[in-house]
C-alpha cells in the first residue's frame, strides 16, 4: 500500500453510516473505534434556514433498515486506526509514496513511485486497487473523469467548541440546514468539538471577494438556524477552504484495475455517503481481487460485476444530492406521507442500505416521481426559504 501522506493527518468528512458498522465488524476494527469513544450516531436532522420547518430521522425507526447506529469521528484518529490495523493485518504499508503512473504489461499491472528520499521505485501486481480519492490517479491518466458542471461547489469549514446540540440520543446526529442557495452542516466528532461547514457555489464565493472566515461568518449569521446553535462557538485552529466539485470516472474498472471511494466518484457530501461508499466500494473490490486469484484468473467477469454494483450504489445517492438543490425536493422530503413506506425506503438509504433490492428501489423511483409532480401541482405545501 502506497500511501502519500503520513498519518495521523487532517481530513475532513466525518459523518459515517450505520451500515459501515458491519464492515468494521468484519475487519476486526469495531473494537479498536469504540474504544476512542466517538460520539454515537442514532439520526440524522434536516432543518430549513429561516426555522420554519425541520425534520429528524431515527434509523431504528425505519422498517427496511437493518444497522441502525453508528459513530462520528475525528477522520486523523479514525483513519490513522485503519491504517494501523491494515498494517497489523499483515499490509505493506509504505507512507510518504508518490504514485506516478501506471500501466498494464504482460498480465501485470506496472506502478511507478517515488519514495520519500528520492528513490524511484517500480511495482509489479497482479491487481491494482485505486484509493486514491479525489487524487484520482488511474482515472486522470486515463482521461475518466467527468465533472457535473451544476455541482462546483466550495466547502468552508473548521472545528468549534461550543456549539449548541441536541439534548441526548439527539446530541451525536448529523445536522443538515438548508438555505436557498448554501447549506450547512454540523456533526459532533468529539468531547466538545463540533465540526461546521457552509457548502455554496464556487462563483459565489469567489464573486464575495472575501476571506474564508469572513465569509463563513456572514453565512452564519445570514441563517437564523445556525445563529442560535452557533452562539457561544469558539473556533479550534482555523477557517480552511476546500472544492468540493463532484464528479465521476466512466468507468470504475479496467484490465486488472479497480478503482474505489472517490477514486470511484465524489459527490456533495450533504447524505455522509464518502466514507461508507469508500468503504462498501472496497470490501467488494478486495473480495473480486482475492476470488480472481483464488482461481488464477484476471477476473474480467468479476470486475464487471463490481462495476456495475458500485454505480448502482453511487446512483442512488447522486439522484438524492441532485434533487436536494431543489425546492419540489425539500418540500416532499420534508413531508413524509407514510403511505407505500416511502419514507422508511429514505431513511434505509441514508442509513446505507444499497443492497435491498426491489422493495427500495420501486419506493425511492416514486419518491422521485412524486418530486417531478411536486414541480408541477402543489402536492405539498410549497415552502420558503426567505
Amino acid at each position: 500500500m502506497l500511501e502519500k501522506e503520513h498519518f495521523p493527518r487532517f481530513h475532513i468528512g466525518e459523518s459515517l453510516l450505520p451500515y459501515n458498522r458491519p464492515i468494521f465488524e468484519e475487519m476486526g476494527v469495531w473494537e479498536k473505534l469504540e474504544k476512542c469513544n466517538f460520539p454515537r450516531k442514532t439520526g440524522a436532522q434536516f432543518h430549513l434556514g429561516n426555522e420554519s420547518k425541520s425534520l429528524k430521522f431515527v434509523f431504528r425507526e425505519g422498517r427496511f433498515t437493518s444497522h441502525t447506529e453508528t459513530i462520528q469521528v475525528e477522520r486523523s484518529v479514525f483513519d490513522d486506526i485503519l491504517l494501523k490495523h491494515a498494517a497489523e493485518c499483515g499490509a505493506d504499508v509504505r507512507e510518504g509514496w508518490t504514485v506516478n503512473r501506471f500501466e498494464l504489461r504482460n498480465g501485470l499491472q506496472h506502478v511507478g513511485a517515488t519514495a520519500e528520499n528520492g528513490e524511484r521505485w517500480q511495482f509489479r501486481s497482479r491487481f491494482l486497487i485505486d484509493a486514491s480519492g479525489r487524487g484520482n490517479v488511474t482515472g486522470n491518466q486515463q482521461g475518466l473523469r467527468e465533472f457535473h458542471k451544476d455541482f462546483r461547489k466550495v466547502a468552508i469549514f473548521g472545528h468549534f467548541s461550543g456549539v449548541q446540540l441536541d439534548a441526548a440520543e439527539k446530541a451525536g446526529d448529523t445536522v443538515i440546514i438548508r438555505m436557498e442557495n448554501k447549506w450547512f452542516w454540523i456533526i459532533p466528532i468529539g468531547a466538545n468539538k463540533i465540526s461546521v461547514g457552509c457548502v455554496l457555489d464556487g462563483k459565489d464565493y469567489k464573486d464575495a471577494g472575501q476571506s474564508a472566515d469572513v465569509c463563513f461568518n456572514e453565512a452564519v449569521q445570514s441563517c437564523p438556524a445556525m445563529r442560535s446553535r452557533m452562539e457561544k462557538a469558539e473556533l479550534l485552529g482555523k477557517i480552511s477552504v476546500t472544492t468540493d466539485f463532484s464528479y465521476y470516472n466512466r468507468r470504475l474498472v479496467g484490465d486488472r484495475l479497480l478503482r474505489v471511494g472517490d477514486a470511484a466518484g465524489f459527490m456533495d457530501p450533504i447524505f455522509s455517503a464518502g466514507v461508507f461508499l469508500a468503504m462498501y466500494s472496497g470490501k467488494l473490490a478486495a473480495q473480486s481481487v482475492a476470488k480472481a486469484i483464488s482461481v488464477h484468473s484476471d477476473g474480467a467477469s468479476l470486475l464487471v460485476d463490481y462495476d456495475r454494483r458500485v454505480f448502482t450504489a453511487m446512483k442512488f445517492y447522486w439522484e438524492m444530492v441532485f434533487n436536494f438543490y431543489t425546492t419540489p425536493f425539500m418540500e416532499i422530503f420534508m413531508s413524509p406521507q407514510p403511505r407505500f413506506d416511502i419514507p422508511a425506503a429514505v431513511n434505509a438509504i441514508l442509513a446505507g442500505e444499497v443492497d435491498g433490492g426491489w422493495k427500495i428501489h420501486w419506493r425511492l423511483k416514486l419518491f422521485f416521481w412524486l418530486i417531478k409532480l411536486q414541480s408541477k401541482f402543489s402536492i405539498q405545501p410549497r415552502i420558503s426559504f426567505s
